[in-house]
């Protein structure tokens, strides 16, 4: 645990990228391959379920300390993060304690905090905070909260496993897909020689993500060397079929068996040593269904009858990643579309993502106008020279997305942030007009400058009228632009409508609450149709 710790400090204390990949690399070449397994699986995004409640833990701060429970509240509010407010107001733990390595903190300490009771499970931590001092008390706070977050991507991860390896980061970022577990063994297979390491049959390919288009399309060079398609608005997925059976990955890693059976019952029908990259989609009568009806399949792991006929989905294909049990990722775009090609001739029930049709750039302004009435986000542009690539390396492919629904709403809560916003109010609530009372309609945070952020929090401040906890109700007068994607009926919400990935576009200090658009603006989307994105 004191390696990891020291290990957060380095990455903590600098932005500089040569500096962290460094500090990464030592850490990797010095340390034991059970520890290095779980450090790898939490710099790269992934965290234990949470194994205490934050009321024990709340509890167990002003037992340990001695201070009483408002106290504790009002601490926890003013710094936002109960990880470091946990830190800040325990006594100093024992400087010459033995303190576990981190394998040893997780497997033999953290994971059977579940089989405990609760008298067991608070004595535990308690003697962990006793024993750990410093960053190795406030990473093991942050683990137990579920809060851990180091300013390092997943990216710079690969690379520096890369070097310690002495192999192309693209393999590591390979070996680090699918059902990749944080063990020693799977670290030593992590970082082998190219040739030592066998890769289960299951496991997925990177997959490569496209940049948004921020100019025009002409900025791209000459257009017949690009291809367009439509930028389908379902679940990103990769359909293995190896060994006589079928995968379906999520792009967030997360392997969706049994959730979708009518796309593996047609993958049946695709030759061995086939890996396809597209969207699933909720689909009907040769078109996509709108995004709400997908949701109804997402969290479903065995649908019933009745799912699969009133949510119908389709697995639409637009890129051959693995052809004949051959990786095919550094052949160019046309000549995996070939590959495309020939496996979806033999298949039956898989559709094939078709090419949008253009001779000229402004050709494709009109597709795009006309997104939202094809049930679509957008177009996509590929190169067809290009190979299929890991990540968001721009360049090759962008997302030319059709332009967001806006609205004017009325800022009327605020909450303190996380992490390094955990000090501003930053998470805000929105609300629009109906009749005579203000309906929340959308939360977002994100959106403002850190110029504008400020000064809102400190306007926040001065104007608050009551407090819920951590949450403020503010006077009801400053109107924001919002923008978001799609827009649906909801009747868990007070307002009637749920809105799909809202930001903030624009303060409008120039608006009075009498200019905010009314509820029945936005309700208006859903009765001419509109589509939920």
């Amino acid at each position: 645990m004191k390696a990891f710790a020291e290990l957060f400090d380095r990455l903590d204390r600098t932005t500089a990228t040569n500096a962290k990949l460094a500090a990464l690399v030592d850490y990797f070449r010095s340390t034991p391959p059970a520890d290095a397994a779980w450090a790898v699986n939490f710099l790269t995004g992934k965290r234990l379920k949470r194994l205490v409640n934050t009321r024990e833990l709340r509890e167990w701060t002003a037992l340990a300390t001695g201070l009483p429970a408002w106290l504790i509240e009002d601490s926890y509010e003013q710094v936002g993060d109960l990880a470091e407010t946990m830190h800040l107001l325990l006594p100093p733990g024992s400087a010459e304690a033995a303190t576990p390595g981190l394998c040893e903190l997780i497997e033999a300490r953290l994971k059977p905090l579940k089989h405990l009771d609760d008298e067991a499970r608070r004595n535990d931590v308690m003697a962990l905070w006793r024993a750990l001092d410093g960053s190795e008390r406030f990473l093991f706070n942050k683990l137990l909260t579920g809060g851990f977050r180091v300013g390092v991507s997943k990216r710079l991860v690969t690379r520096a496993l890369a070097e310690v390896a002495g192999v192309d980061s693209t393999l590591i970022a390979h070996r680090l897909m699918g059902r990749w577990q944080p063990t020693a063994r799977s670290f030593e297979a992590l970082i082998a020689p190219a040739s030592e390491a066998d890769l289960d049959s299951a496991t997925p390919y990177p997959f490569f993500l496209a940049s948004p288009l921020e100019g025009a399309p002409a900025s791209l060079g000459a257009p017949e060397d690009w291809r367009a398609e439509w930028k389908w608005d379902g679940i990103r997925a990769q359909l293995i079929r190896r060994g006589g059976k079928t995968y379906i990955w999520s792009r967030g890693e997360e392997l969706m068996a049994g959730r979708f059976p009518e796309i593996e019952t047609a993958s049946e029908t695709l030759s061995d040593g086939v890996v396809l990259d597209g969207e699933i989609l909720a689909w009907r009568d040769r078109q996509p269904l709108p995004f709400a009806v997908l949701q109804k399949r997402i969290g479903r792991k065995k649908p019933g009858p009745t799912t699969l006929a009133r949510a119908p989905v389709a697995f639409l294909a637009y890129d051959c990643l693995e052809w004949n049990g051959e990786d095919a990722r550094a052949a160019p775009l046309s000549e995996r579309l070939l590959h495309l090609d020939q496996a979806l001739s033999a298949a039956s029930g898989l559709l094939r993502s078709a090419a949008v049709e253009f001779r000229r750039w402004g050709d494709l302004d009109a597709f795009r106008e006309d997104s939202r009435a094809r049930g679509v986000e957008g177009l996509m542009l590929k190169r067809l020279a290009s190979p299929y690539r890991v990540g968001r390396t721009r360049g090759d492919w962008w997302k030319w997305k059709v332009e967001p629904y806006t609205f004017d709403g009325v800022l009327i809560y605020a909450q303190p942030g996380h992490g390094r916003r955990s000090g501003l109010y930053t998470d805000y609530t929105f609300a629009v007009r109906d009749g005579e009372q203000l309906v929340p309609v959308a939360k977002a945070y994100s959106g403002l400058t850190q110029k504008e952020i400020d000064r809102l929090d400190r306007w926040i401040r001065n104007h608050t009228r009551e407090r819920f906890g951590p949450v403020r109700s503010v006077e009801p007068v400053q109107v924001f632009e919002l923008a978001f994607e799609g827009i649906q009926a909801s009747p868990r919400h007070k307002s009637g409508i749920a809105l799909r990935f809202p930001r903030i576009h624009r303060w409008r200090e120039d608006l009075a609450i009498g200019d905010a658009d009314r509820l029945e603006d936005l309700k208006r989307l859903l009765e001419t149709g509109q589509r939920s994105a």
